[in-house]
């Protein structure tokens, strides 16, 4: 079985779970979220998820956490798979991935990475 990963810039392929840290790994993640599309809609899903676990902390439904889980990975693997065009790190690193995600949030927000 095939466990490693091309890069959408044509590098040679690497296996996510060869990172021994998340320091090691998001650069790697980054370099998997080069499309704009990708990442906005990433963003968007994000933002997405982060709308429904605050209307589960507001209103106390629990069943808020179920779209909040769908729409995040929903937008993000769109992106991956219509535009990106590869697969998402979250099927091999998934701890790693859900860390990434939320730190190209954050550098979106800190104008580090660009939509």
């Amino acid at each position: 079985m095939n466990t490693a990963t091309t890069p959408a810039h044509g590098g040679p392929a690497v296996d996510p779970r060869s990172f021994k840290s998340f320091a090691e790994f998001y650069p790697f993640y980054l370099s998997e979220h080069s499309n704009r599309t990708c990442r906005q809609l990433h963003f968007v899903g994000s933002s997405l998820s982060l709308v429904c676990l605050a209307t589960l902390i507001l209103t106390g439904n629990w069943w808020w956490l179920l779209p909040a889980i769908v729409v995040g990975y929903a937008f993000a693997w769109i992106g991956h798979f219509g535009f990106e065009k590869n697969k998402p790190a979250s099927f091999k690193r998934p701890l790693y991935s859900f860390m990434g995600d939320w730190a190209m949030y954050r550098d979106v927000l800190l104008g580090r990475v660009k939509l």
